[in-house]
């Protein structure tokens, strides 16, 4: 019996949920990385595969099992789909998950870039408030769609699917020169 991509995906999740969710988001957050550098490449530019290895590294290693994990315990402890429930998960989702994942990208990444603590200090000083405002005019209708029509096994898949252009906003702003910071 021939399996499609998506029974087999499936499949995958039940059996390795976490390995799969993991997987799934390295690839996006690669993906997205590539895209980013195309989009802003100038002519005689090439493409940085150390930091789309970087990138994908932060979706597989950091991404992908906070996102098993938060979705899971989301659903654990507030399982219902109703209104009330899925905007209680949306303020909780926009208070400390989406906070949390951006400080924590913007701290990896700059740290395996090579700068200091201080010069991360200063790159969470300038860039997290700006991005998370950003954010607020995307994440909650992804993350209402989210909790409230997708089950709780795919939420991670559709998190990552946002996280799409998302990640290429969050790439772009990660890959702002140090110089600017003066």
């Amino acid at each position: 019996m021939k399996m499609g991509f998506l029974s087999w995906y499936l499949k995958m999740l039940d059996v390795r949920p976490l390995l799969t969710k993991s997987v799934s988001a390295g690839v996006i957050y690669g993906v997205a990385d590539l895209t980013t550098q195309i989009m802003t490449m100038e002519a005689s530019g090439s493409l940085s595969l150390i930091r789309t290895f970087r990138i994908a590294m932060f979706g597989l290693l950091i991404l992908g099992p906070a996102q098993h994990v938060w979705f899971n315990y989301l659903g654990k402890i507030l399982p219902k789909r109703d209104m009330i429930t899925t905007l209680k998960k949306l303020i909780v989702g926009q208070i400390f998950y989406g906070p949390s994942c951006t400080a924590v990208f913007f701290t990896y990444n700059a740290s395996l870039q090579g700068e200091s603590v201080g010069e991360i200090a200063l790159r969470l000083k300038r860039d997290l408030l700006p991005t998370l405002t950003g954010g607020l005019m995307y994440w909650p209708v992804c993350d209402f769609f989210t909790y409230k029509i997708v089950p709780v096994h795919l939420q991670p898949l559709m998190n990552s699917s946002f996280s799409f252009l998302w990640t290429i906003y969050l790439t772009y702003m990660a890959s702002l020169a140090k110089a600017s910071e003066t």
